[in-house]
């Protein structure tokens, strides 16, 4: 039984390598058939909204759309809740596919058997 993959990223645009290294991570885990959650809290909860992700470039790095394209359509994203309160972010102002949720639900998946957190 393969292990699912938590992924909690806390950097956004201000942080740009470890940004992308967090959706970079999880992308390829989608792609090799993994169970992956992805979680945005603080400034990441921003790449949740519809084109900022376009808006975000690294050099030498895959796009950041691409990278959450294949994060949605194979993974879980999840988008802290007071993190989008204090951003006065509603579920409506996110992507399709993305749910908020809080700290019980990521404690939950994190203490899940065969479950692997990793913190950006």
């Amino acid at each position: 039984m393969s292990r699912t993959l938590v992924i909690k990223l806390t950097a956004g645009a201000d942080e740009p390598e470890r940004a992308n290294q967090a959706f970079t991570v999880a992308a390829t885990a989608v792609a090799s058939g993994a169970a992956v959650s992805l979680w945005l809290t603080g400034e990441a909860v921003w790449f949740a909204v519809p084109g900022r992700a376009e808006s975000f470039e690294l050099p030498h790095a895959a796009p950041l759309a691409d990278l959450l394209s294949a994060v949605l359509a194979g993974g879980t994203l999840t988008v802290c809740t007071q993190c989008a309160k204090r951003r006065e972010l509603t579920e409506a102002d996110l992507l399709p596919g993305t749910r908020v949720a809080g700290a019980p639900a990521f404690t939950e998946e994190i203490l899940a058997d065969n479950a692997q957190a990793i913190v950006y």
